[in-house]
């Protein structure tokens, strides 16, 4: 991975050498200091750009990034890759460039309240509901599961309201300081994986908040459309980062000269394959191009990626031995690899509107 090294090294210098000082151990615990040390490093600012004083890194840049992340930390990358996503879904205009301009220069970070982890469910239908007070919103729900739980600054969250004069409730995003009475942060179990990524319950009551908070993105059936920046950026960023995590795995392979030339090959290859793949996503994201058909390339390209971590990691995980496995850093990581089957949309669950899409008709996604 020496491009995502070289990557890392130019926008956030010395983080990576600071992640390589911790134990997997440690970083992939709920005493994780991964979070202070990407915050440290600046890295809440890397989608943010520059004249907002952000690092104003390119999607294809922040995938190298998030790949070494997840090599060197499941948990840390899947909750920078939570923020990233959410810089991404805040709507342009004056309010927005003061928020990241908050975010990048105080290192704030971001945590999203938007999809719920339940099987079936839409992933883009909010589970907050407002009603209308004097100068603002009164919101009550929760989000779970909600990486950043504890670390988080500022909750952003899609919420159902009606505006004034609106026969309808319109799709909106709130913005919320984490530290507004009313919010609270529950635990969500012992999870075993990702402990270090902060992911809770967090729980909203009778939180208020002023007409400022509040961007409208229109009616649900227009929503794809107004959140594909946020979409794209979620689906190819969470695919780098458990590409890294399957990295990490065959790194230890190769270190430890387990398997055959032929075996340790054939991981890197589909590795390097699979990061070609995003490479090229990425750019033609950038590119703006396309739109549907950018979405649904997104998303073939994410069941891609999540097969080849599937059978690298199983394969890498064998190579380095059970002994390895059992008391070593191989459990945590091939663990970790499984997470992104679980990640909205399922496959199973997108599979009817991408074959729809290819037959021709539109790409609705629910």
């Amino acid at each position: 991975m020496a491009t995502e090294h070289e990557t890392a090294e130019r926008f956030v210098p010395g983080l990576d050498a600071r992640l390589r000082e911790v134990p997997l151990e440690t970083l992939e615990s709920t005493e994780s200091p991964g979070l202070s040390i990407f915050r440290e490093a600046g890295g809440t600012g890397l989608l943010i750009g520059k004249e907002a004083g952000g690092l104003g890194a390119t999607l294809l840049e922040a995938a190298h990034i998030h790949r070494l992340l997840g090599s060197r930390s499941p948990s840390l990358a899947v909750a920078v890759n939570m923020h990233s996503c959410t810089v991404a879904a805040i709507p342009p205009g004056p309010a927005a460039e003061a928020l990241l301009g908050m975010v990048a220069q105080g290192g704030l970070y971001l945590a999203s309240a938007f999809a719920e982890g339940v099987p079936s469910a839409s992933v883009i239908a909010p589970k907050l509901r407002g009603e209308r007070i004097a100068g603002g919103w009164r919101l009550n729900g929760s989000k779970k599961p909600c990486s950043l739980a504890r670390s988080m600054d500022i909750l952003t969250a899609s919420v159902l309201l009606r505006p004034d004069g609106a026969e309808t409730e319109e799709l909106a995003l709130a913005v919320i300081p984490a530290a507004a009475p009313g919010i609270e942060v529950r635990p969500l179990g012992n999870g075993l994986v990702f402990p270090g990524s902060e992911t809770e319950e967090v729980v909203l009551t009778d939180v208020e908040i002023d007409e400022d908070s509040v961007s409208f993105f229109g009616n649900t059936e227009s929503m794809n459309a107004a959140l594909s920046a946020a979409w794209l950026t979620f689906e190819l960023l969470v695919s780098a980062c458990y590409l890294g995590m399957a990295s990490g795995l065959v790194r230890r392979v190769l270190d430890e000269r387990r398997g055959s030339a032929a075996d340790r090959m054939l991981l890197v290859g589909e590795l390097d394959t699979a990061m070609a793949a995003i490479e090229s996503v990425a750019t033609e994201i950038s590119s703006g191009t396309g739109e549907p058909a950018t979405v649904a390339r997104v998303l073939h390209l994410r069941y891609s990626v999540q097969r080849t971590v599937e059978r690298t990691s199983a394969i890498a995980t064998e190579l380095l031995g059970g002994v390895a496995f059992m008391v070593g850093a191989s459990a945590l990581l091939y663990t970790a690899c499984r997470g992104l089957a679980f990640h909205p949309p399922s496959r199973l669950g997108i599979a009817e509107p991408l074959d729809r899409f290819v037959a021709g008709e539109p790409l609705i996604v629910t």
